[in-house]
């Protein structure tokens, strides 16, 4: 136990903060979660924020093992998260439905929010290349600063809401679609060069 916190470095944790937060992209996530709380009426910000804390911090534990007990790849299983953001991206951008369901209170919170559009392929796979670089101590810490920001952006949504008006809101979900649509390319291309090399 000594050791692990031993390993600790403030530049380390900045670092792996900075990476996920990016990867997160919860602040471009606003239109989303607000459009998936009209769908739903409501979205539980403690409840996502705890299963996608749960999910991250269990990958960063197991994450190669589970993968591996499935004989899935870590490069197959960005390419499949990378095919729902896409998904996701076009609902934002075409105005099209392409999720059939119409989520709940409940399972909206953990499916899409929770999973995989805060804790999903991209941050799953960024915290496989962060073990590389980063002690375990380090980047947990990392996946705890971000999910209490992804809390109070979430808590926060109504008044970003009402701060920006609809056609704001409008105006950021296309921009925020386009965005999550070219991390969606670009992680589905990287990775599926890297199953076929």
């Amino acid at each position: 136990m000594n050791q692990f916190f031993s390993e600790f470095n403030w530049g380390d944790l900045l670092k792996a903060t900075m990476v996920l937060f990016a990867v997160i992209d919860i602040v471009g996530s606003i239109p989303i979660i607000i459009k998936l709380k009209e769908k739903s009426g409501d979205i539980h910000a403690f409840r996502a924020s705890i299963v996608a804390f749960i999910i991250m911090v269990s990958f960063l534990v197991l994450g190669k093992s589970i993968l591996g007990l499935f004989g899935v790849e870590v490069e197959a299983f960005a390419v499949a998260g990378a095919l729902i953001l896409f998904a996701m991206a076009l609902e934002m951008i075409m105005g099209v439905k392409i999720f059939r369901d119409e989520p709940t209170g409940k399972t909206a919170s953990i499916v899409p929010l929770a999973f995989p559009l805060i804790a999903g392929a991209g941050s799953m796979t960024s915290i496989i290349s962060l073990r590389a670089e980063f002690s375990s101590i380090n980047i947990f810490l990392a996946i705890l600063i971000n999910m209490i920001l992804v809390f109070i952006v979430i808590k926060m949504t109504k008044k970003i809401e009402r701060f920006l008006g609809q056609g704001g809101i409008a105006i950021l979900e296309k921009v925020f679609g386009i965005i999550l649509l070219a991390i969606a390319i670009k992680l589905f291309t990287a990775n599926l060069k890297a199953l076929f090399l």
